[in-house]
């Protein structure tokens, strides 16, 4: 009796399929831990989550639960490979393709990029709101680095990383809604009068295009780049870029 207890608290279903789980992981980490993927955007292993994208939200026995914040409970019943549940994170990945300015067939993440695997992974063939087309400006002053402030989608990875890890605070985010932007802690805004480094955690850890390296460019032909590899977010799982 005692060994089926202990087999019923350390799993929990997930559409159907029984996953473990030890104590401390949540949803989103027993999931992972199983190769089975739930869409997420804003989460890495490295850092505590905190859901601020919501494309990783699950039903959890009938209520509405982000997988990365919510503790995998024992003989909990998680639903998220659902026609509903699908279709509002689609909602979710359009909307941060018009908000900013994302042309894939020119980026060098393309390929390598969380969001645009996402938006494949969700059955996504349009944005289908209008454009906002904002003026965003590229940050070149930085002679390793470049932020391509276009393309940033406020998953704050790179403010998380520069802070707890690299324990230099070069990055930020300001205002709020729509006005959200990437600020960089330095007297002139300006990445190019900070000391930030090409090996910083923070300058490998972006999920799209928007830190990128200088003279690297389209490193890895198409066909090799992660995402053409798996449809899983690698990358979330190493906790590194490519």
């Amino acid at each position: 009796m005692s060994s089926n207890h202990s087999n019923e608290s350390s799993t929990i279903l997930i559409d159907g399929k029984s996953v473990p789980f030890t104590k401390g992981q949540t949803i989103l980490d027993a999931a992972l831990a199983s190769d089975m993927y739930i869409p997420h955007l804003c989460f890495n292993p490295k850092f505590k989550p905190h859901g601020s994208c919501r494309v990783c939200l699950v039903n959890v026995n009938g209520h509405a639960s982000c997988a990365c914040t919510t503790p995998a409970s024992p003989n909990a019943k998680v639903e998220s490979d659902t026609t509903e549940l699908n279709h509002d994170r689609r909602v979710l990945v359009q909307m941060l393709f018009t908000e900013g300015n994302h042309f894939c067939p020119s980026c060098e993440k393309s390929g390598d990029c969380s969001l645009q695997t996402t938006a494949y992974e969700l059955g996504m063939v349009s944005p289908h709101f209008s454009p906002n087309f904002p003026i965003r400006e590229v940050d070149a002053s930085h002679p390793e680095m470049l932020i391509d402030h276009n393309r940033c989608i406020f998953c704050s990875l790179c403010v998380r990383a520069s802070r707890e890890i690299d324990c230099k605070d070069i990055f930020g985010l300001s205002e709020r809604g729509a006005k959200t932007k990437l600020t960089v802690n330095s007297p002139t805004g300006r990445l190019g009068d900070t000391d930030f480094s090409s090996n910083d955690f923070a300058a490998n850890i972006c999920p799209v295009g928007a830190i990128i390296h200088k003279g690297v460019g389209f490193a890895n032909p198409i066909g090799q780049r992660i995402h053409d590899l798996s449809t899983h977010q690698i990358q979330a799982l190493d906790g590194e870029d490519a």
